[in-house]
């Protein structure tokens, strides 16, 4: 959660530096994922209440409602703004500054989420046995592992198609490419909201 923290504001400085609509989205999504770790936090930390009188059975199916609002916080936060920037982008292209900033920014941000993917990985290849990892996420109930490892895969897809935005509106001079990678962004975090939405539920 403190490493996607500070991705976000890294990605932030880069948007600002350069005006590129892709790193605006890859900002909004570590943004979404920020807020979404710190949700499955809240969730894991409520499950663990004792049975009480209201409650008999306990709490801990709250973490799929934690893990449900994740999924809405991405399709909303993410992919939706996503879309309507790469969209606008296409639209009413404009000129990238100083694009060795997003280059070196994207470039530790793969790094960073790259790590952090292994990490939930290795955390989940320890109770899916000889699972394929698609059936561990659709049939796991543990709700955090899936979800975190949706987000990181999601978040390495997404920095490749920003990078690929980016280089390709630098390579042509035409910025609309930019604003293709935005969309490309929007479009892979909904997929990932409506799957993970309906695998919570």
């Amino acid at each position: 959660m403190i490493a996607n923290a500070g991705i976000a504001v890294s990605k932030f400085v880069a948007f600002i530096a350069t005006g590129s609509s892709s790193m605006l989205s890859e900002a909004i999504h570590s943004v979404a994922d920020t807020c979404n770790q710190g949700l499955l936090l809240l969730g894991g930390k409520r499950a663990k209440r004792a049975p009480d009188s209201e409650h008999q059975f306990g709490y801990g199916r709250t973490r799929y409602v934690y893990s449900f609002i994740v999924a809405i916080i991405i399709f909303l936060l993410g992919g939706l703004f996503s879309l309507y920037e790469g969209w606008h982008k296409v639209h009413f292209p404009e000129p990238l500054d100083k694009i060795w900033i997003a280059y070196l920014v994207l470039g530790i941000a793969i790094v960073l989420e790259g790590w952090s993917f292994r990490t939930a990985l290795r955390e989940a290849n320890r109770s899916r046995g000889s699972q394929s990892l698609f059936r561990y996420i659709r049939e796991s109930r543990q709700p955090e592992l899936p979800v975190v490892l949706l987000e990181d895969s999601g978040a390495l897809v997404g920095l490749v198609f920003a990078l690929a935005g980016i280089t390709v509106a630098d390579l042509t001079g035409d910025y609309r490419w930019d604003g293709v990678g935005a969309f490309a962004i929007g479009t892979l975090l909904v997929i990932i909201a409506v799957f993970l939405a309906y695998e919570m539920a």
